[in-house]
């Protein structure tokens, strides 16, 4: 990847946009919205009185590790996770570094109970219309890349359609930024720097302690063992999402009930 990551990604996912645009216009995009089934409750899914829930993510490969898993079937997956007892499931959207596809949530969808995000670079409202149509319960908002009116209006979609928004902060001034909004009620703290990708555990320990008692946080990135999980169900965070720890192995089940301690 070059020096700036996300500057690429973003880049490419604007392009991506566009043409989903032409294949399917918002207007076209709304009315398939009507008669959905009803959404699955995130928020409820993932708070648990003294335990820490996880969500687990379905990932192909990514800008800092390349390809990931060969064996990619997300129902299979999914079906795993399920079994497994996960609270909930993140599905990487993003199609040029991760490889992953829109399509893959409506398939995890259909084969699970649990509530399902949507994790891509969402930039704008239609991708907010565009994850409901395809089965999202919720949604991963990237403070980073989003102005905070656009993180307002996002939210104020969402929220209506039944969508919980997944609000992502790195930094001491992304997290005031989101803190000013009273809309935001889910903070995902992402240890990974998204320009340069690297990961540092310390942006947690960092940016937990900031965070209102009413806000409910989701730990993001780097967590690869039951140390790491319970370092951060002590200090207090409702849940964590792990992708590459469980995508690396060929047993998943038991590798998702060592990390978590089940």
């Amino acid at each position: 990847m070059p020096k700036d990551a996300l500057k690429e990604i973003i880049a490419r996912k604007k392009e991506r946009i566009a043409l989903a645009r032409q294949v399917l216009p918002e207007e076209e995009l709304k009315m398939r919205l009507q008669g959905l089934p009803a959404t699955r409750p995130f928020i409820e899914a993932i708070v648990k009185p003294r335990q820490i829930s996880l969500i687990a993510e379905i990932k192909k490969a990514s800008p800092s590790e390349g390809l990931i898993r060969e064996a990619f079937n997300p129902q299979e997956i999914a079906a795993v996770y399920q079994e497994a007892g996960v609270q909930a499931i993140s599905v990487l959207t993003e199609e040029d570094y991760f490889q992953g596809s829109i399509q893959y949530l409506t398939e995890v969808k259909s084969c699970t109970t649990v509530p399902v995000l949507r994790k891509d670079f969402i930039l704008e409202p239609y991708q907010v219309y565009e994850s409901r149509a395809y089965g999202a319960d919720a949604i991963l908002l990237i403070a980073d890349i989003l102005t905070k009116d656009t993180i307002e209006q996002c939210i104020g979609i969402a929220r209506p359609l039944g969508m919980e928004c997944l609000v992502e902060v790195h930094t001491e001034k992304e997290l005031k930024k989101v803190l000013s909004m009273k809309a935001v009620t889910l903070i995902g703290i992402n240890n990974r720097d998204l320009h340069t990708l690297e990961v540092d555990f310390k942006t947690t320990e960092k940016l937990f302690t900031l965070v209102p008692k009413d806000k409910t946080v989701v730990v993001e990135s780097g967590i690869r063992s039951s140390q790491d999980v319970l370092f951060l169900k002590i200090l207090g965070v409702s849940a964590v999402l792990i992708g590459t720890a469980f995508m690396k192995e060929s047993d998943i089940r038991s590798k998702v009930e060592e990390v978590m301690g089940w």
